[in-house]
């Protein structure tokens, strides 16, 4: 009998050191059933310290937090105790059953996994409105706010989004929030002023109440096209210590950490076209407060030297998103495209700067050119009326050159005048030359004399040859639609190319440059452009569809690159791809 219980202790003992040394891996919820605003709270805990820690992909869960590590190694009357948990704080995406898949980790060289854990998530439920709840303390003290300072704005109208976060004194938050969820403002052109390095606490008032607030960013933004445009909401996780009902060993309440999810909510603004009464002829899209200047370095000079004209629009609007008008010269002036230059600032207020294009201009006769008053018009927003600004004419003098058959016509279709010549215009040509051979051996019949004679005759082959190159050249239609569709990439996109070493220069020439190609090729004004508009007019105009997909993919990279940062090397890649979409749909329009 005795014999009997020996052995049954001390295979009982045997058994105890076996369960105590059996791994354990298990995954456990805070709760089974939530609201689809509320959080859940997943934990992996696992007796024995492991390797290569795999969590599942949480697919119908947002990640708000985590993953936080907790080890617990303790010894009580000899026997060690040891406890390793990963934690990870989860928000709902949907509602329904949703399974949380199997975590693994290696443990002495074995792969362990979990159980999968199914959890119900129902509609929004109330939040407690505990006092004691650290979840509702945070939800009340903590807000963020997308502050819009004007709701019914003009289509190129500057407005401003002011996120604020608004946190009272009963909570603190000392670590570093992190955004869950960036706007991407779509039918917006969008200039983010960043706040992140100069941070000022401010007092402020929310609901009535005394709050101390942060500015985290402001953004410019112009649209696109009128109606109601949704402002996409800004939600950041935000970390905030609250006070919990514990004490410390001198009675001070000890703090509780709560990550919360905030959001700015979505804001919708109506959108005011342009109104049509007083819209001037030359109207190109510009919405501000302009002045217009019309300026060169000289009005006297000589045939075959230069000249610089510079038209330059000054003023806080839209600068970057119209053109500035171009200028009508006589059609005995070599005029040279322009060179665009940009001195724009993005404030609070919206741009504000300059932007110039300057002409090169070389006068091949002698004569007087008039250059005819140059006109800009301009939308007010704040006076809701079209203003038009007339620069004063002048005339260019060239002193000294050849003389033009016809006087100096302007482009603009003034009517042609009859130059009077008088007697001293051909005086320079010697009527009695009165010539003689500096050599003794006459130049007639000589070698020189039948040299010159035949060697006309002689290049007459050439000239043959050449004219029937010249005809394959011509007859050779899609070389030459390839050769035109590519020297016309080249030219509106010669800015671009200037700048790919500044990325944010080089998108801000190649949006422009995109839009200058659409106004040659669809007779469309900046105002207009809006990429499903686009999209129509190019199909309707028999532009094959994977070429509009990449036009229009263009544009986007040019619109993502105000609000994040481009690489040379995709830099590169656009201009090469904007350089080939631009050759296609010249070949491929009609």
């Amino acid at each position: 009998m005795k014999t009997k219980s020996l052995l049954f202790v001390i295979g009982f003992v045997l058994c105890s050191i076996a369960a105590s040394a059996q791994v354990q891996f298990d995954a456990k919820v805070s709760k089974k059933r939530l609201g689809i605003n509320e959080r859940l709270r997943v934990d992996f805990e696992m007796n024995q310290d492991g390797d290569n820690f795999k969590p599942p992909n949480f697919e119908n869960f947002r990640v708000v937090g985590g993953p936080n590590q907790s080890i617990s190694n303790s010894w009580i009357n000899g026997k060690r105790s040891f406890s390793k948990t990963y934690s990870y704080f989860l928000s709902p995406q949907t509602r329904g059953n949703v399974t949380i898949g199997q975590a693994t980790i290696e443990i002495d060289g074995e792969t362990y996994k979990t159980l999968p854990i199914e959890v119900e998530v129902t509609a929004a439920v109330e939040t407690p409105k505990d006092g004691n709840n650290a979840d509702y303390v945070a939800s009340e003290n903590v807000h963020l706010v997308a502050e819009v300072s004007n709701a019914t704005p003009y289509l190129n109208e500057a407005i401003t989004v002011t996120y604020k976060l608004y946190v009272s004194h009963d909570v603190s938050i000392t670590s570093q929030w992190r955004e869950i969820d960036t706007p991407k403002y779509a039918d917006f052109w969008s200039q983010n002023i960043d706040n992140q390095n100069n941070f000022k606490v401010r007092e402020g008032k929310y609901n009535g109440q005394d709050y101390r607030y942060v500015i985290l960013r402001t953004t410019v933004l112009y649209p696109q096209k009128t109606g109601k445009l949704d402002i996409e909401p800004l939600t950041l996780d935000v970390p905030v210590d609250v006070q919990g009902n514990r004490r410390d060993i001198f009675g001070r309440r000890i703090m509780q950490r709560v990550n919360k999810t905030i959001s700015a909510g979505k804001r919708t603004i109506d959108v005011k076209p342009l109104p049509l009464e007083g819209k001037p002829d030359g109207f190109n899209g510009a919405v501000g407060d302009f002045s217009f200047e019309v300026n060169t370095n000289k009005t006297t000079l000589n045939a075959n030297e230069s000249l610089e004209l510079d038209l330059k629009v000054s003023g806080n609007g839209n600068l970057k998103l119209f053109t500035i008008p171009s200028v009508k010269l006589p059609n005995t002036l070599e005029v040279y495209e322009p060179e665009h230059s940009e001195n724009v600032r993005t404030t609070v207020g919206g741009m504000q700067g300059s932007i110039s294009n300057v002409y090169t201009i070389v006068p091949q006769f002698k004569g007087s050119y008039p250059i005819n008053p140059i006109s800009f018009s301009y939308f007010d927003p704040k006076t809701e009326k079209y203003k038009t600004i007339t620069s004063k004419g002048f005339t260019i003098e060239v002193e000294n050159g050849p003389v033009s058959a016809t006087a100096p016509v302007a482009s603009g279709g003034d009517t042609n005048k009859q130059v009077v010549l008088s007697k001293d215009n051909f005086k320079y040509i010697k009527l009695d030359a009165n010539l003689k051979s500096k050599s003794e051996k006459p130049f007639f019949k000589s070698a020189l004399f039948w040299s010159l004679l035949g060697g006309p005759f002689l290049l007459i082959p050439l000239f043959i040859l050449a004219g029937k190159k010249r005809k394959e050249r011509l007859s050779d239609v899609e070389g030459n639609k390839l050769r035109r569709a590519n020297k016309l990439a080249k030219k509106y996109l010669s800015e671009a190319k200037r700048n790919t070493s500044n990325p944010t220069a080089f998108y801000e020439a190649l949006e422009r440059a995109l839009h200058n190609y659409l106004k040659a090729q669809l007779n469309i004004e900046t105002s207009e452009m809006e990429k499903s508009l686009i999209s129509n007019m190019m199909l309707e105009r028999k532009v094959e569809a994977p070429t509009v997909e990449n036009f229009i993919g263009l544009l986007k990279s040019c619109e993502f690159a105000r609000y994040a940062s481009s690489s040379e090397a995709s830099v590169q890649q656009d201009y090469a791809k904007a350089v080939e979409v631009i050759s296609n749909i010249d070949k491929q329009i009609v």
